[in-house]
């Protein structure tokens, strides 16, 4: 079977890549956004009839931290309507077998009950923070379960908690946390200057380690065969602070006595705790990554490639 891979050049594009020689019964199709605009239906139309896929894994995205989140709040919904509309309606077109679209925590409701199911996920608006992107998201799994309705096709979504790992974006003003962080205290050990930290510290988050994502897309295309969409998550004992992250990496750095938390910053939502019981009773042997482990990949992989990473 070909699977085709949107976002194949992206923080999880790259986990997939790393392990794809473990299904050599498949080929791979790595799409980046330089071959293919796939905010041109056209152009979309015109690459999937030419590579002409059995299954696809949809990672494509505008995505963002904290700060890109509340500041291009149009383009983050717009890019993403637009960029999801094409893929599903050109997979449909194609006659698809299967698709697995990735969603996000943090398009589940900001006022809610703790842990948080994957039925939850339309029972309240999402934080003001990022909701544009969070709604944009949503409708992905709106228009996935649409397709299946009415066309019968196997279209579903995952949702993962936080992803980081070798090959992130790590722009300290549009990156997400960790990799944001570990660009921040590379540069402050470099100057002699001071680790901040923007906010509290407090919030509280989940993270997957890409390479774990990576694995549990391959298993959810080709194992998991319900059609509900399914959260992508370490047991909930497992949540971190802010703080720990960034002390988890100021020690990679041997930097942690120059860590200060600025609360003049937004902390955003506090917590955004899920619940992974669906993931352990239907694959119950996954071990997932210690953090501490993936952070030290990550650091790792961000100084041996500083010159070259998305920065």
């Amino acid at each position: 079977m070909k699977i085709l891979v949107t976002g194949g050049y992206g923080l999880v594009g790259y986990g997939i890549q790393s392990i794809q020689a473990q299904y050599p019964e498949h080929e791979f199709v790595f799409l980046s956004s330089q071959e293919c605009n796939l905010l041109n239906l056209y152009e979309t139309r015109a690459y999937f009839h030419q590579t002409r896929p059995n299954y696809v894994i949809h990672l494509a995205a505008n995505v963002g931290g904290l700060f890109k989140n509340m500041n291009c709040k149009v383009n983050m919904y717009e890019d993403n309507i637009i960029m999801n509309m094409n893929v599903l309606k050109c997979c449909h077109e194609s006659n698809v077998k299967k698709v697995v679209s990735c969603l996000s925590t943090c398009i589940f409701p900001d006022k809610t009950a703790y842990p948080i199911t994957e039925e939850m996920l339309h029972n309240g608006a999402p934080h003001k923070s990022n909701d544009a992107y969070a709604y944009s998201k949503r409708m992905l799994e709106v228009q996935s379960k649409a397709y299946r309705e009415q066309y019968f096709d196997n279209f579903i979504c995952v949702i993962p908690t936080n992803i980081y790992g070798p090959y992130d974006n790590y722009s300290i003003e549009n990156g997400h946390v960790i990799p944001s962080l570990i660009h921040k205290c590379y540069l402050a050990k470099q100057n002699n200057e001071r680790f901040q930290v923007c906010g509290s510290g407090r919030p509280l988050r989940q993270f997957i380690y890409s390479i774990d994502l990576a694995k549990l897309l391959m298993w959810s295309l080709l194992e998991y065969h319900e059609k509900d969409s399914i959260i992508l998550a370490d047991r909930e004992e497992n949540e971190v602070s802010i703080e720990q992250v960034a002390r988890m990496i100021a020690r990679e750095f041997d930097y942690e006595s120059q860590i200060f938390f600025d609360t003049f910053y937004s902390d955003g939502q506090y917590k955004k705790t899920v619940d992974n019981r669906k993931l352990r009773e239907t694959y119950p042997e996954f071990e997932f990554t210690p953090m501490e482990t993936g952070i030290r990949e990550s650091v790792k992989w961000f100084q041996e490639n500083y010159e070259n990473c998305r920065k």
